[in-house]
């Protein structure tokens, strides 16, 4: 690695009252760190160049023998594993929910140790999907377009109830059994990589479980924030920037905790933030993965994840990492990107953003009325304020994700706007994310239950009566939007124009929003048209600038070609993508 320097954390009973020793070629010990609780003792290493790649034994000796020996691994990198490619704007990433999306092996929906077993008929409950459901059905995924996974966290969430989402980690190191192993999770990585699909993993540095063994006997006094009294934090995430915000609230945002079962990490303690950076790139190395989606970014506060991220891209420059920060204002987004200039002092490394100002717009901009302020004059200003990011063409652009209610039902079922929302993250700057069942109009009628918006995948599970991956039983506009994206996604697959070409779009007018991407050798000309009264008529002599002497093209959705484009015409909440010709 970049870094030669390698800290373990040992636990064990009254194991700091013992001197560690190692005798293997190109590793020396340089120092040992004792903490007051003597089952923990932290050793720092060295490996230099004579070092290779196999077992040695970790030896604990008291002043006269040894009385304990460990045995530990040092990993052979894989090839040009520092120089690896990330995700990037030529990916399409499709969200997974793992417990809900499909049962590949049902052998181990219960393990003993685990507290929380498989009840399907509970919506907050374990429904037994694991990592073997979605090797099972990564032909699926190719098929469909899909370039890139992110699933929602894997590792063991030995949590009393509703541990399926994965977010209260017990164990940093370890696949949740009731997934699978760590072997399956690279076993994944592989076979999705030889389908030409990424794997990015959901990481967790702000908090762990209240299940966790540090809880019951944490290393130090200060492992947890307020680990006496349980303070919540306020969500305020804006008081890290706010050149006016009291001391008092930035602390009150930073270190409280999350919920009251995911005690908040206190990332100031050296040694614990040495683990998490240290868990996070052995993630990287081990399971060969493409990006990392970061949860609750900017709990953990702006010095940490400053050093977070910048060693993780010192070990790997290419890697991507996207940061979750829950805001509309983009300037906020802004300030967390590599090389923002809206922070001088502040220097991150993170490369992108979950961009949730322009989910926002997209959301209001469909369901509103068209006015000077409202309807799709919404998403032509949230891509306006694109001047406050450093790399704008990095953002990955949703129509919803886990947390949220699903699109088809934050456009009330209204299929024609749906299609015009998709069309638009395809196709607009960035890299666009899908949630599972969004292609077959997953909905959440009446509710805002987390459980229900991640229901289960049909199809999924032995005896489904509806299955998604091989259409049976599907709904007819169901099909219909599982072909409509397998179309689309397998179209901008190949399309270098939509994932680097230019952006210039179009002052909204009558819910009419026009935009174009183009490259050296290619334009593409998008329209949504938000009206549901009546057909109008394209004045193409407003894009002239764009068009550059096109007058023709082809209608990439319906393969029809257009022979003139002044007789453009479109239809009633229809989205046309044209690429132009001469």
């Amino acid at each position: 690695m970049n870094n030669k320097e390698l800290q373990l954390m040992v636990y064990g009973k009254n194991i700091n009252q013992l001197t560690p020793e190692i005798d293997y070629p190109g590793i020396i010990i340089e120092s040992t760190i004792h903490v007051k609780n003597d089952n923990y003792l932290f050793i720092n290493l060295k490996i230099n160049k004579k070092a290779k790649p196999g077992e040695f034994n970790l030896k604990f000796n008291n002043n006269t023998k040894t009385l304990l020996t460990h045995s530990y691994s040092l990993k052979k990198r894989g090839q040009n594993s520092a120089n690896r490619e990330g995700f990037n704007n030529s990916d399409v990433i499709y969200l997974i929910t793992p417990d809900r999306f499909a049962n590949g092996n049902p052998e181990n929906d219960h393990i003993q140790g685990l507290e929380e077993k498989r009840n399907r008929n509970k919506p907050g409950g374990r429904h037994g999907g694991d990592l073997q459901g979605i090797i099972n059905h990564l032909d699926y995924l190719q098929k469909m377009g899909i370039t890139a996974i992110w699933t929602n966290p894997l590792l063991e969430n030995n949590m009393p109830r509703y541990s399926y989402h994965g977010y209260s980690t017990t164990d940093y190191y370890k696949i949740d059994p009731r997934f699978g192993s760590n072997e399956l999770y690279k076993e994944l990585s592989k076979e999705a990589k030889e389908k030409g699909i990424k794997l990015l993993m959901d990481m967790i540095p702000n908090h762990c479980g209240s299940e966790h063994w540090w809880i019951k006997d944490p290393p130090t006094k200060d492992w947890f924030h307020y680990p006496d009294k349980k303070t919540k934090t306020t969500h305020q995430r804006t008081t890290l920037w706010d050149p006016y915000a009291s001391q008092i609230d930035e602390e009150h945002f930073k270190n409280g905790w999350f919920v009251k079962t995911m005690p908040d990490l206190n990332q100031d303690n050296e040694l614990l933030s040495t683990y998490l950076i240290q868990n996070a790139i052995w993630w990287i190395e081990y399971a060969n993965l493409a990006g990392i989606r970061v949860d609750t970014y900017p709990y953990s506060g702006k010095n940490f994840m400053a050093e977070w991220t910048c060693r993780i891209r010192k070990e790997y420059p290419n890697l991507n990492v996207v940061g979750e920060e829950w805001t509309t204002n983009p300037a906020i987004v802004a300030s967390w990107q590599k090389g923002s200039d809206i922070n001088p002092e502040y220097q991150s490394c993170l490369p992108s953003l979950m961009d949730f100002p322009t989910q926002d717009a997209l959301v209001r901009a469909l369901n509103e009325e068209e006015g000077w302020g409202s309807g799709m004059i919404r998403i032509y200003r949230s891509l306006a304020n694109d001047f406050l990011y450093q790399n704008p063409y990095n953002l990955v652009v949703f129509p919803d994700n886990h947390d949220m209610s699903r699109f088809y039902t934050l456009v009330n079922e209204d299929f024609q706007l749906f299609k015009l929302g998709i069309v638009f993250i395809a196709t607009t700057r960035g890299i666009p994310q899908i949630l599972y069942g969004t292609e077959i109009l997953k909905n959440n009628p009446g509710t805002n239950d987390h459980g229900v918006i991640r229901s289960d995948f049909p199809g999924g599970w032995k005896g489904d009566d509806k299955n998604a991956f091989t259409g049976k039983n599907l709904a007819p506009k169901e099909m219909e939007a599982q072909r409509f994206f397998r179309k689309l996604l397998n179209w901008r697959k190949n399309e270098k124009v939509i994932h680097t070409g230019k952006l210039k779009h179009y002052l909204p007018e009558e819910g009419l929003y026009t935009y174009f991407r183009y490259n050296e050798e290619k334009t593409i000309m998008v329209i949504l048209n938000k009206n549901a009264k009546k057909t109008q008529k394209i004045n193409t002599e407003r894009y002239k600038e764009c068009l550059k002497g096109k007058t023709k093209g082809v209608n990439i959705l319906s393969g029809e070609k257009i022979g003139n484009l002044d007789q453009l015409e479109i239809k009633p909440k229809e989205a046309l993508i044209i690429e132009l010709k001469r």
